[in-house]
């Protein structure tokens, strides 16, 4: 039995949200019970007891759309775009043409070190390495296991390296799906990549749906981030990207569509009334200057919005934070987005997941899994059940967590990753990186 107590329990439980000094007690990797920690301390004297000190705790965070494999390109030189497709062509599909399984592992396990410190304990990763396809996700799945967090993994099909790579990135996301079903730790899920309308073919998007018969999984797809994409499906093929999936029968509760940027009100009713996901992506839609997803008017119709990085970063309190002003700013009105971001974040993220994973993440209750983050934050302001999401808002980022548990088992303490050789891997990491720079 461990306790994790003395601190300021934020639950992101509507039963129970907010107890001032609050204890949780995980039995293996489940959350037995939470209360005050006077009462659970006294129920259990014998446990072993983390000691918050005043800190907060609180669930770890879901990453509902990352890259890990993005993590290499972080100061490299890439040609000047001017637009999303060029930003495509002169950096990432570069990029991701010269990577080895390797550059594939140590991209994933710099980019999980990162998102333990930043208090991510599930990650939903979309990769490509379309010269090493083979055992990638295996490969990441490796990664992930090592370093003890739950992880969702899928391969991006393409037409854009021709038949074989295409085919070969079918075959990885099938045997890794039947990987991951035959996998009964529920620390590893897998799903079907693709990567975008305008790289994917009737004839590909067609072989994928054959693929994807009885695997009981979804889609990964980025739909509709840029224009390109739009317009792309209506001059080949006559309509719009989310009626294009709809049309091969890839939507669904347990798809992923992240992005949906450019997409109009038919297309949001599809989304709608076959359940699919969207996942919002604030700061890379800002970077690539790809316009702002019109992610509020989907949840007032009933869309489940989720909230991701796309390779961005590790921080999902920083993209909490980004997505909040960028709706203020898009639609010139300080009222908006108070309420929405933190429901993709916090609400809709475990939802996604429940789709996944057989119990609850994202919430401290009884039964969910022991994931849980300390965060080293002191409120000078009154902090309670009413106004907990503007002190996450305002007062923390990922660098503030300074312990990690995933599935009850701690990772980080003290800002101290337990168990790897973080130096090794971050020296092993630049080597990489340098060698691969110089095949870019």
């Amino acid at each position: 039995m461990l306790l994790v107590g003395n601190g300021r329990l934020v639950t992101q439980n509507n039963k129970a949200p907010y107890i001032e000094n609050g204890c949780v007690a995980i039995e293996e990797n489940i959350i037995k019970e939470f209360g005050s920690t006077a009462d659970i301390r006294k129920k259990y004297p014998d446990a072993e007891f983390i000691d918050a000190k005043g800190k907060v705790i609180m669930p770890g965070m879901i990453n509902t759309h990352m890259h890990f494999y993005s993590s290499f390109a972080r100061g490299i030189s890439s040609a000047p775009s001017y637009n999303f497709v060029e930003i495509l062509e002169n950096l990432w599909w570069k990029l991701d043409k010269v990577l080895t399984l390797e550059d594939v592992k140590y991209s994933a396990l710099i980019t999980i070190i990162d998102c333990i410190k930043n208090g991510t304990t599930t990650i939903f990763d979309h990769h490509a390495s379309p010269m090493a396809i083979t055992n990638s996700l295996f490969t990441m799945a490796e990664a992930s296991k090592e370093m003890g967090v739950r992880s969702c993994l899928c391969y991006e099909v393409s037409d854009r390296d021709g038949k074989e790579i295409m085919e070969e990135g079918i075959r990885e996301n099938v045997n890794f799906i039947k990987h991951a079903n035959a996998d009964d730790s529920d620390m590893l899920k897998g799903m079907f990549g693709l990567h975008a309308s305008m790289t994917l073919s009737n004839e590909t998007m067609e072989k994928c749906a054959e693929a994807m018969v009885g695997l009981n999984s979804g889609y990964h797809i980025h739909t509709a981030e840029g224009i390109a994409d739009v317009y792309d499906s209506l001059n080949k093929y006559g309509k719009r990207v989310v009626q294009r999936l709809m049309d091969f029968n890839m939507l669904g509760e347990k798809t992923i569509t992240p992005h949906c940027i450019h997409v109009n009100n038919f297309e949001m009713e599809i989304l709608k009334e076959s359940k699919t996901n969207v996942v919002h992506n604030p700061e890379s839609n800002m970077g690539n200057a790809v316009g702002c997803a019109p992610v509020l008017e989907m949840m007032n119709k009933g869309i489940t919005v989720g909230l991701g990085t796309d390779g961005y970063t590790s921080d999902m309190f920083e993209s909490m934070k980004v997505a909040n002003i960028l709706h203020k700013h898009n639609l010139s009105n300080p009222s908006v987005a108070w309420g929405e971001v933190p429901t993709m974040l916090f609400n809709n993220n475990k939802a996604i997941a429940s789709k996944y994973f057989e119990k609850t993440l994202g919430s401290i209750e009884e039964g969910a899994y022991a994931d849980l983050i300390i965060v080293d934050y002191t409120p000078h302001t009154i902090m309670n059940e009413n106004n907990y999401n503007g002190h996450i808002l305002f007062g923390m980022t990922g660098r503030s967590v300074d312990t990690t548990i995933v599935n009850g088992k701690v990772l980080m303490k003290d800002r101290v990753i337990t168990g790897i050789d973080e130096e090794l891997i971050y020296a092993k990491s630049r080597e990489l990186a340098a060698k691969l720079w110089d095949r870019f």
